[in-house]
């Protein structure tokens, strides 16, 4: 996957609107007529030439030579135009017809099915289709409890919600679970939840910066907004984060709203399996099947190699070419605002009172609870909270930590905590005694 460039790829993409029904379907056509040259046809090349070296014993000179003589060369160029063809002249057409014969699609929100798949995709391709100014590129946009784009005024307490990589707005619940969402609107009223949906492909910070700017827009046209919660569950946690970096970097006075942030399984320290998977291949990367399959892992957005050792700002990057192999961790810290109460929440597929030492590494299946609960073994980069503003759900893997009852419970707890709902309950009765008294007095 090419690497976007310049610097500041489009921080700021958090202007459009979200895409409709033909977005997608436009989306889709140009992406299936896209010349199949860069990142497709030398992934085809490579996974080639690895096999002549590794399973027909050719060496890297002779299997370069191969490739380029004359009648294979053509053979390529046969195959490239008669897929640029095909997509050419038959999907794409077919696609923007569909378009044409029913021109409502254009107004047609996505279905929550469409926007599984878009979200999905844009994790994996985000900055390539954004590169190509492609129309599935998803903008930063918030929505509302119900699913809906965000509208109208908001006052009082706002809690927004940032998914994680390859999901979306929508996966705050399930059918069994109504949320934190849910468990946060039954505590107090004027209490809004909104919910952030974005390319999850793009640098983290990157989208950071666009997060930033959206909640400078949010609170300017909402002045009578009083308070900010941020719960981000994985990516969404980092990309919180560094929007708090950059806010505060730039003097936002949303920043200044923040009253709490919760990271739910988020990979402060780098996801598990990401490292591991790039581990395995240096240590089995003579393998044939491991060395073909390392130029397919190349595939990968900006933002999935972002969790490698959870990287939120920009000059964690910056410098780094490396897509495939190990890397030096070359994080700059990124501390929290100590004027924040930050919380985090870590989850671990084995059950509390039968210890596993590898089911600990791994944690939640994706993230160690270790790098989940900001711990690292060098003190600039641990995110130093006390004990109480951290949890621990055993039995639960990553796609359930951002839902689940237990931690909507905790939640809870952390933002309304006990004591104060009973000292509120105490002084309305206290002020009802009084009235009642007056009554008395007065009669």
């Amino acid at each position: 996957m090419p690497s976007l460039t310049p610097l500041h790829e489009t921080y700021c993409k958090w202007d459009r609107t979200p895409p409709s029904q033909a977005d997608v379907l436009e989306g889709l056509a140009q992406l299936v007529s896209t010349r199949l040259t860069g990142v497709v046809q030398d992934l085809i090349q490579s996974i080639q030439r690895e096999m002549l070296l590794s399973i027909f014993g050719l060496s890297k000179q002779k299997s370069l030579k191969f490739q380029k003589i004359s009648y294979v060369d053509k053979i390529y160029q046969f195959g490239y135009s008669s897929l640029q063809n095909y997509g050419n002249y038959f999907l794409a057409p077919g696609l923007r017809q569909i378009i044409e014969k029913f021109p409502n699609l254009h107004e047609k929100p996505l279905t929550p099915t469409m926007h599984f798949l878009i979200g999905a995709l844009n994790g994996v391709l985000g900055d390539y289709l954004l590169e190509q100014q492609n129309p599935m590129a998803l903008p930063m946009a918030l929505y509302d409890h119900y699913g809906a784009v965000q509208q109208g005024e908001l006052t009082g307490r706002v809690v927004v919600f940032a998914h994680g990589l390859c999901m979306n707005h929508l996966d705050w619940s399930n059918r069994n679970f109504g949320g934190i969402g849910e468990k946060l609107l039954a505590q107090r009223d004027h209490n809004t939840m909104i919910y952030l949906n974005y390319n999850s492909g793009r640098r983290i910070s990157a989208n950071g910066r666009s997060l930033a700017n959206t909640l400078e827009d949010l609170i300017h046209r909402n002045p009578r907004i009083t308070s900010i919660d941020l719960i981000g569950h994985s990516m969404g946690g980092l990309i919180s984060r560094s929007a708090l970096f950059y806010g505060k970097q730039n003097m936002y006075e949303w920043v200044q709203l923040v009253e709490n942030l919760v990271c739910l399984g988020s990979p402060h320290h780098g996801a598990v399996l990401e490292r591991f998977g790039f581990a395995l291949q240096e240590k089995l990367g003579r393998l044939p099947v491991v060395k073909i399959i390392g130029h397919v892992v190349n595939i990968r957005s900006n933002g999935i190699l972002d969790l490698r050792f959870g990287s939120v700002r920009d000059d964690d990057w910056e410098h780094n070419d490396i897509r495939i192999g190990l890397m030096d961790d070359n994080r700059k810290p990124a501390p929290l605002p100590s004027h924040i109460n930050t919380f985090l929440v870590a989850g671990t597929i084995e059950h509390e009172h039968r210890r596993n030492r590898t089911r600990k590494v791994i944690g939640d299946y994706l993230v160690s609870v270790k790098s989940a609960l900001g711990e690292h073994p060098n003190p600039r980069f641990q995110l130093k909270l006390p004990e109480s503003h951290k949890a621990v759900f055993y039995g639960l893997n990553h796609f359930e930590i951002q839902y689940h009852s237990s931690v909507a419970e905790q939640v809870a707890k952390w933002f309304y905590p006990v004591h104060d709902v009973e000292a509120e309950e105490q002084i309305r009765e206290y002020i009802i005694h009084l009235k009642s008294l007056e009554g008395i007095a007065l009669t």
